[in-house]
């Protein structure tokens, strides 16, 4: 019997090949990076000149941009593997399932995190806020904010690969799960980039993580079962 290979080496060995085959093509983070700043740029459009509301909703328009486009990659997160039975492949490999769930995950999550660095600057411009009080910090809330959004999503695209509607069902399933994590890293994000006389960014920081755990403690457990039914 061939034994199988350690849960983080074989998540390394996912991960790997999905950055492999993402700096091959980039299709995926060009088309994500494009559609993003084409939200950002009708959200400045639809409030008007006003840089005092522009500048109070930056967060909300940040994170409204980096959700849609997770849709578009976490829609083909699991699209190669969809093909040609891969998937089931994989499962079949002396490999822990759980372990392709930790791997796509932080692919998914990684790859949010560069749109999320990608946009900054775009931000910046469009809603003149500030990036200086803090750096360190909105870089914590991105990254834990893209974590938030890979660990449910990955579970979902696995789900809906193989249905015929998957490109709606999708959003369907993910949005509302996403909603308290989304509250989390909007109000994070406003208090980091915002002044914030009650000190009120630690709580939500703290939240912010309880959700990643949830969602990552929820997927590691489910995905197994959602892998053989695919």
């Amino acid at each position: 019997m061939t034994p199988k290979i350690p849960l983080l080496a074989a998540a390394w060995l996912v991960l790997k090949k999905d950055w492999q085959i993402e700096w091959r093509t980039r299709a995926r983070l060009t088309a994500i990076i494009f559609f993003s700043l084409s939200t950002l740029l009708l959200f400045s459009f639809a409030v008007g000149p006003d840089i005092n509301t522009l500048r109070a909703h930056a967060p909300g328009y940040l994170w409204l941009a980096l959700l849609f486009a997770s849709v578009l990659s976490l829609g083909e997160s699991f699209r190669i593997e969809s093909e040609n039975q891969a998937l089931t492949g994989l499962v079949l490999t002396p490999v822990e399932p759980r372990a392709i769930f930790v791997g796509k995950v932080f692919g998914n999550a990684s790859l949010l995190f560069v749109l999320s660095l990608v946009l900054l600057p775009v931000t910046v411009a469009l809603y003149d806020v500030d990036l200086s009080r803090a750096p360190l910090q909105l870089v914590l809330v991105l990254f834990l904010g893209s974590v938030g959004i890979s660990a449910p999503g990955t579970v979902y695209s696995a789900i809906s690969a193989n249905a015929r509607a998957r490109d709606v069902m999708l959003p369907l399933l993910l949005f509302p799960v996403l909603i308290p994590l989304l509250l989390a890293a909007v109000s994070a994000t406003r208090f980091t980039l915002q002044p914030d006389p009650q000190e009120q960014v630690g709580g939500w920081l703290k939240l912010l993580t309880a959700f990643d755990l949830i969602y990552l403690s929820v997927g590691f457990l489910l995905f197994p079962k959602v892998a053989e039914e695919d």
